[in-house]
């Protein structure tokens, strides 16, 4: 991408976009201007053919300390307005925008990950990070407690046993442990890290991007849904990926598995594609 933002960093390369957070001398803590900027990225990468997925990660030695306590709340408290829009962008890309993107999102969570941040990993559909990675929900060292949309995240992803624990503790936990508790789907060693999502990056950006956005989709709404409304909204979902591929699924898909040219379960369609 040719356009350059104030506070983060945008690459773009085999079909995976990497976001960093770029304000290391604030180990990325969250400004009103990062969040007016990841909103701006989000809606182009949205359009964008040459992006299947995207990663985020911090510049530096965190990847979030969470909110920019002073330009969010210091320097708001006697303008409730402007506190209000503020909060609404930082809830909004964090929340509904990443839980309903139409591409793969996954969260490399490269260094310290507090407060805020926690809304980001949980907002993405997979996450990382390294095996002494620091996490923590420390608002209530502060009299606060994780709200925004933290204690939302906190219910939606972990055990109540284990949010209910950091969060009224404030300790610290590491990638190992964030794992432990499915906060993560994996911690590596700090120095793969990168290597480690990237593979992964790039295997899901060679599968078909329209069946990817139908399997998020389907498995997020989900979620809120009866059966009976699934099983109706899955099959309308199906009807739209078969339009949307031109019949891609039926005639490719399962065509080229008839005549034995892959096996799912061992391999993909994108191999014949040449893309795998």
């Amino acid at each position: 991408m040719s356009k350059t933002y104030e506070t983060i960093l945008v690459d773009v390369a085999d079909k995976v976009a990497t976001i960093t957070f770029n304000r290391p001398e604030k180990r990325n803590a969250m400004s009103p201007q990062l969040h007016a900027d990841v909103m701006a990225v989000l809606e182009a990468l949205r359009w964008d053919p040459d992006v299947n997925v995207v990663v985020f990660t911090g510049a530096g030695s965190a990847f979030c300390a969470g909110m920019d306590l002073k330009q969010y709340f210091i320097e708001n408290k006697d303008n409730a307005t402007n506190f209000e829009r503020i909060y609404r962008d930082a809830v909004e890309w964090r929340g509904r925008t990443l839980r309903y993107y139409p591409k793969v999102t996954i969260a490399m969570v490269n260094g310290d990950c507090f407060g805020g941040a926690f809304s980001i990993v949980e907002g993405c559909d997979l996450a990382f990070a390294g095996d002494d990675t620091r996490f923590g929900l420390s608002e209530i060292n502060f009299k606060l407690f994780p709200g925004g949309s933290v204690s939302k995240t906190l219910a939606n992803l972990l055990n109540p046993r284990d949010a209910l624990f950091y969060a009224l503790t404030g300790r610290p936990f590491d990638g190992r442990e964030a794992a432990r508790i499915g906060f993560i789907n994996a911690s590596v060693p700090a120095e793969t890290l990168k290597s480690h999502v990237m593979e992964i990056a790039s295997e899901i950006a060679a599968k078909d991007p329209e069946a990817a956005r139908a399997t998020k989709d389907g498995f997020r709404l989900a979620l809120e849904m009866s059966w009976e409304a699934s099983m109706d909204y899955c099959l309308a979902k199906q009807d739209q990926l078969t339009y949307r591929q031109k019949g891609g699924w039926q005639d490719q898909g399962i065509g080229d598995f008839l005549n034995k040219q892959y096996k799912p379960g061992l391999g993909g369609h994108e191999s014949i594609d040449g893309n795998g």
